[in-house]
């Protein structure tokens, strides 16, 4: 079963936002690298951004200046603000995560042990 659960995902149009979050129970975020994930249909899963728990991130370039992630440690909440959104934003977004100091950039799929069920987003034209 999935261990991270995230929720926030829906349809908008073109130039409109979505907030997502992913909640993790029983997990103290801050000793965590968490990362958001979005997979189309037909592509391979990506790396949108990542945040350690001291509140460094790295952003794909793709959705800089557009996305913003934080992370409320006393919630064990992380948040994707997602503003500007386009059609090729549309995709399965996943919250991932990994018990380790640091994320150094951790934008690859196989850093990650947990995950989230997914939530779609999809933005029309």
């Amino acid at each position: 079963p999935a261990r991270l659960v995230e929720a926030g995902g829906g349809s908008v149009q073109a130039g409109g936002s979505l907030r997502l979050s992913c909640a993790a129970p029983g997990y103290t975020m801050r000793r965590y690298c968490m990362a958001w994930f979005r997979q189309a249909p037909g592509k391979e899963r990506e790396g949108v951004v990542s945040i350690d728990g001291d509140g460094h991130t790295t952003y794909a370039d793709s959705v800089k200046g557009r996305f913003t992630v934080s992370l409320d440690n006393a919630k064990n909440t992380v948040y994707l603000q997602m503003n500007s959104l386009q059609p090729e934003d549309t995709a399965q977004y996943f919250c991932a995560g990994e018990f380790r100091i640091g994320c150094s950039g951790g934008l690859y799929r196989r850093e990650y042990q947990l995950w989230g069920q997914g939530t779609q987003v999809t933005v029309s034209s």
